[in-house]
């Protein structure tokens, strides 16, 4: 039996992360707005070394108290409409689609309404929600607990973090202090507050199931799990803690039926944090960028490098003339400390380069061949629009839709594959034309256009020079070789 990670839409059993009523993007045309200074919002933090004993919470007056702040997001997209009948193969060949292709060259639009939550962080309107909740809107409502609704406008949105900053024009509204979600403790009981199914200012409880969850929701995965029942509608409510602080954004659910089993994801407020500060300040995130790829340590490589323990990550590719690069680090170097923070699993170490300031020099503590030893880095920034690479893995051009690392001889033994130079396939986007010619994950690239290749600067090149043109790729998938053809 499958499960799902149910998107807002109503019944739509997709494979998505997200599990709000909602749909659609950054409503344009609003200019960026400065946030409130010095403090966009309240802070309360509690360090766990010092944490009280948490007591019974008395939820019914965190509750009261706090539902004022909780409020509905509704937005308002245009969409395609969908016919009432389709062909055998699903393609646009009915009647219907011919009839509208022919006449006017598109379906006809419709427009759509969807909905989930936010809650309020500063008394002058600024709203915290969801990315998918407003991704494509062309017009957002606030619905606010005393009944007022208010058109809402865009600060700045995050995709990567599905974080979205709205403001509405309103002063002296309750706000929810938001937490430090690091001293969080599996077990600590916890409150959701949102409008689940469009039920308005319903309250459910559970405790923290789980912290760090990585559910491949995207390169900086760390959600806070918990039982809280979470479900349709309830994206970009807040998780909040016996307290009375926010420390999450609840964000998806797993489920086979579209409604809660009992396991719920939230954005941790010690990511939500920055990200909601540099919206607010700028309209978008920067982020810092290192230029390595990188693959958990696994018992058989800690092995073969010589090491007891798998903390750590390994360096698989270094990109030419990076931060990275301009240190000195080699693939097969493993990374255990960044920047005085330990390193322990594969996310640790894209979350901690994205939060360094650009232009910050960071030193990083590397074994190598078996001896420790310190490297310094300046961090640069990661562009989003020319498709830098994360510290997941190249990005070889966002045209194609792959991200792929440089074949080693561990890697070739992962996979059970004879090749001994290539590309491997970490990720294929879903509708890409990479997807859509076949590459799986796994593959590993031996030949573009009937000439070898052995490096993503090289794929990025040859994917540049043949826009509008048909590629030819010879590709290794475990004992059998193939050819796959992608037009770009």
């Amino acid at each position: 039996m499958k499960a799902w990670f149910r998107n807002a839409k109503w019944g739509w059993p997709a494979l998505a992360l997200v599990a709000a009523l909602a749909v659609g993007g950054v409503t344009t045309g609003f200019s960026l707005t400065k946030g409130p200074q010095p403090q966009l919002w309240t802070e309360q933090t509690t360090s766990s070394a010092t944490a009280p004993t948490v007591q019974a919470p008395d939820w019914v007056k965190i509750g009261r108290d706090l539902k004022p702040a909780v409020v509905n997001v509704s937005a308002k997209r245009v969409e395609s409409a969908q016919p009432e009948m389709t062909g055998p193969s699903g393609d646009e060949d009915t009647p219907f689609d011919r009839y509208f292709k022919d006449h006017f060259g598109s379906r006809p639009k419709r427009q759509a309404r969807s909905m989930g939550s936010g809650f309020i962080i500063n008394p002058n309107g600024y709203i915290v929600t969801n990315n998918h909740v407003v991704d494509g809107a062309t017009q957002i409502t606030v619905k606010l607990s005393d009944g007022r609704e208010l058109p809402g406008k865009v600060v700045g949105r995050d995709s990567k973090t599905d974080i979205a900053l709205l403001k509405v024009e309103a002063s002296g509204l309750t706000v929810i202090p938001l937490g430090d979600s690091s001293a969080s403790q599996v077990g600590e009981p916890v409150m959701a507050i949102g409008n689940p199914f469009g039920l308005e200012q319903t309250v459910t409880t559970g405790i923290v199931s789980a912290t760090g969850r990585a559910i491949g929701a995207g390169p900086y995965d760390d959600f806070i799990q918990t039982d809280a029942s979470i479900n349709p509608g309830n994206s970009g409510g807040p998780l909040i803690n016996a307290r009375g602080q926010a420390i999450g954004i609840n964000t998806a659910i797993y489920s086979q039926s579209g409604g809660s089993v009992g396991i719920g994801f939230a954005i941790p407020m010690s990511l939500a944090k920055n990200v909601v500060s540099q919206l607010a300040d700028n309209g978008k995130v920067v982020r810092g960028w290192l230029g390595v790829g990188i693959q958990g340590v696994t018992p058989e490589l800690a092995k073969s490098f010589g090491r007891t323990d798998t903390t750590g990550v390994l360096v698989s590719s270094v990109s030419d003339g990076s931060p990275a690069d301009k240190a000195g680090l080699k693939a097969g170097d493993i990374i255990t400390e960044y920047d005085g923070r330990k390193v322990e699993r594969p996310g640790d170490l894209p979350r901690a380069v994205a939060a360094t300031p650009v232009g910050r020099d960071v030193k990083m503590t590397v074994v190598r061949d078996g001896k420790t030893m310190t490297v310094n880095a300046k961090v640069a920034a990661l562009d989003s629009k020319d498709g830098s690479p994360a510290e997941n893995g190249e990005k070889a051009k966002p045209a194609l839709g792959l991200a792929v690392q440089p074949l080693t001889p561990q890697l070739a033994q992962q996979l059970g594959v004879s090749a001994t130079h290539g590309l491997v396939v970490q990720n294929v986007i879903e509708g890409s034309p990479a997807a859509e010619a076949g590459f799986e994950r796994g593959d590993v690239i031996m030949e573009v256009n009937k000439k070898p290749v052995k490096s993503v600067t090289e794929l990025r090149e040859t994917v540049a020079k043949s826009k509008g043109s048909s590629m030819l790729f010879r590709v290794q998938r475990q004992d059998q070789s193939l050819f796959l053809t992608v037009t770009v």
